[in-house]
């Protein structure tokens, strides 16, 4: 039996028992891992926030997504990833294109996510993982914990190379300054080479302090910045009919060698929790994240045959920027009343960002067959435009309950009113989009016994669309803002042991944006997904732990141009089944030794906006294990992963009928030491 007939009995059996539970989860279930808890305060007064309050350093050789995974929805710990959804995919959008990012709770506008030099884990709030965040959004949220530096001395080292020939270096340490401040600081290092002989040659530093001068009162700066000096830009294939292109050949760099250019990222901020007095908390966080781009440049083929004939075009822009200060201010009054907690929060948030984009150069290369190598030809002179200018400004203001009764449930209703400014244009053409929507969330969790409870709510939002993909003709745009909704409901179940079960069904609607007529980005009808999904993850032995998850999707795109036949009824890159399946293996005759595998079957991907073409089914395997020991007398892992290991072929869908190549096997090792 193949591996693909496995995957598609597990989805078939994912999807018969799914379809027969009632309705989603409850409580976010404990991480199922020895993170180091958080700093002990008064009862009543810790952080009101979900994402883990994790060491900086010192544990790095213990980090294990699978093992610390709360649920399959998904987790990222430093380098390790688990569970069914990423930042940029939940229940068929991307929450970080919506604006659903938060920094220790705290709301956070990120032209470029920080790396993991601050923060070690990310988790996917969606269904009941997004119970305890007094104001959920539709797309699910994007929580990142940063890695806040501990009491003790300590620092983690990680070299590691892989079969492209990428070596990666990265430091990590903490160092107490005195009894009230700690320091952490890190630096990286990663000289990429991609699967088609792209490079991204970068380097990063990083560093958070936290002040505490009782325990009522913290403050946590910090700033993180990464240099990109060499980032090449490999070629988009883009069929102008209803087929697939021909698969480039692998390790093989099809642009011109000039069509390169680098970036400068920045995220800094600062956080701070004080706890007023007993039952009132107040936390605020100030952040700043930017990036500015010296030479971009769009590799495009437009392949007019399915023999790989077309036409190549680069497209370099001027330099760009783009900016944005974000924050929020919460104040949480707690009232404890026996079993039963109530919580009061009232809460601002704001954005301002700029952006600075277009006066593109175009360069055509002319006809060119992608199976061959691209034409060696000298940098031209690009003839850079007027630029327009991007500016968004947005306030939140919010107040919302949360009512916990132990052994019988909880309830929270939340509403808030959104004030959102844009202006966007070229100077002295300004255009301007305004929009005051109220929102609401409700949700409600019913304990029916010790070990199963219900879920069920409700909830809208005003989010961002992200911006035009390079491929459009109005690129680099910035989207204008739309209102979204979700509704979702179901059950999660403790089944002993420390394995959760979790299973639901959902639908989040929203506008649909992709390529028109014409080839701009805009507003084609609203999009609506419906779907099942379900969760799975804990140990089954001692020795054993596994983070299994399914996705059953149903989408479909309505209004006037599905009406007319001129969009599909699917939206691009819809995918109606999706199975992740984690395991990781500790043999009890091995100390020390541990295997783990991850197996990601996906049915076929919409590619095109009137759904002729679908990017095939595809099922891929990564395969790894790890060793633990001492060396002169510190935790050591080495660490062995081969991804993608039966080097399946296939395509990244990049938007409406945009195509890279599925990356083949690679093989990656790297040691890391805890001093």
């Amino acid at each position: 039996m193949t591996v693909a007939s496995i995957a598609g009995r597990m989805v078939a059996m994912a999807s018969t028992w799914l379809l027969a539970v009632p309705a989603l989860a409850a409580q976010p279930a404990p991480p199922n891992d020895s993170t180091p808890p958080p700093a002990e305060l008064p009862a009543g007064d810790e952080p009101d926030t979900a994402a883990p309050i994790v060491a900086a350093t010192g544990s790095r050789s213990a980090e294990n997504a699978v093992r610390q995974a709360g649920d399959a929805f998904g987790t990222s710990i430093g380098r390790e990833v688990s569970g069914l959804y990423s930042r940029e995919r939940v229940r068929g959008f991307s929450p970080v294109a919506a604006g659903n990012v938060r920094i220790d709770g705290l709301y956070f506008d990120p032209i470029v996510t920080p790396s993991s030099r601050l923060v070690r884990a990310t988790t996917i709030r969606v269904g009941p993982s997004a119970l305890g965040s007094p104001f959920p959004a539709p797309t699910g949220i994007v929580d990142l914990g940063l890695r806040r530096p501990g009491q003790e001395a300590a620092a983690s080292v990680l070299i590691g190379y892989n079969t492209w020939h990428t070596p990666t270096a990265e430091f990590d340490a903490t160092l107490p300054l005195g009894s009230t401040l700690s320091v952490g600081f890190g630096a990286g290092m990663v000289l990429e080479n991609g699967q088609n002989k792209t490079r991204d040659h970068s380097y990063e530093g990083a560093f958070i302090a936290e002040w505490k001068p009782s325990a009522r009162f913290s403050l946590l700066p910090f700033i993180n910045v990464r240099h990109t000096l060499i980032d090449d830009h490999g070629p988009l294939s883009v069929p102008q009919g209803n087929f697939l292109p021909p698969r480039l050949p692998r390790r093989q760099f099809f642009g011109p060698w000039w069509s390169r250019g680098g970036d400068v990222e920045l995220n800094a901020g600062v956080i701070t929790d004080w706890t007023i007095s007993d039952g009132w908390l107040l936390r605020a966080g100030l952040f700043r994240s930017q990036r500015v781009i010296d030479g971009q440049f769009a590799n495009v083929v437009r392949i007019s045959s399915p023999d790989g004939t077309g036409n190549q075009r680069i497209t370099g822009d001027p330099t760009l920027y783009n900016g944005a200060t974000s924050g929020e201010v919460r104040l949480t009054s707690r009232i404890a009343e026996g079993p039963r907690l109530h919580q009061v929060h009232v809460t601002l948030r704001g954005r301002q960002t700029y952006r600075r984009f277009d006066g593109s150069g175009v360069v055509d290369l002319g006809t060119v067959n992608i199976l061959t190598r691209a034409p060696d030809v000298p940098p031209p002179v690009l003839n850079f435009g007027p630029q327009q200018e991007d500016n968004v400004r947005q306030w939140t203001g919010g107040i919302a309950y949360e009512g916990r009764w132990a052994g019988v449930g909880e309830l929270s209703v939340g509403v808030q009113k959104s004030d959102y400014s844009k202006r966007i244009g070229f100077p002295g053409a300004i255009n301007g989009i305004d929009a005051s929507p109220w929102l609401y969330n409700v949700t409600t969790a019913v304990q029916i016994s010790d070990d199963i409870s219900l879920y069920g709510g409700a909830v809208t939002g005003l989010e961002e669309s992200g911006v035009a993909p390079n491929f459009a003709s109005n690129r680099n745009e910035a989207l204008p803002a739309i209102q979204t909704s979700q509704i979702d409901a179901g059950v999660r179940v403790n089944l002993g042991g420390g394995m959760r079960l979790v299973a639901g069904l959902f639908e989040v609607s929203k506008p649909y944006f992709n390529l028109d007529a014409n080839g701009r980005f805009d507003v084609l009808g609203d999009v609506i997904n419906r779907g099942v999904e379900a969760s799975i993850a804990g140990p089954i032995t001692p020795e054993l732990s596994l983070v299994a998850g399914a996705s059953l999707l149903r989408p479909r795109v309505t209004g006037d141009a599905v009406t007319r036949g001129l969009v599909g009824r699917l939206p691009v890159g819809a995918i109606s089944e999706r199975v992740e399946l984690s395991a990781d293996w500790r043999p009890d005759f091995a100390p020390g030794l541990s295997l783990d595998m991850r197996l990601s079957y996906r049915s076929p991907e919409v590619a095109t906006v009137n759904n002729l073409v679908r990017v095939p089914t595809r099922t891929l395997i990564d395969l790894g294990g790890r060793y633990r020991f001492k060396l002169a007398g510190n935790e050591a892992v080495l660490r062995v992963q081969a991804t993608n290991l039966f080097s399946q072929q296939g395509y990244e869908l990049r938007g409406a009928n945009a195509y890279t190549v599925l990356p083949g096997r690679v093989t990656q090792a790297y040691l890391t030491v805890d001093f």
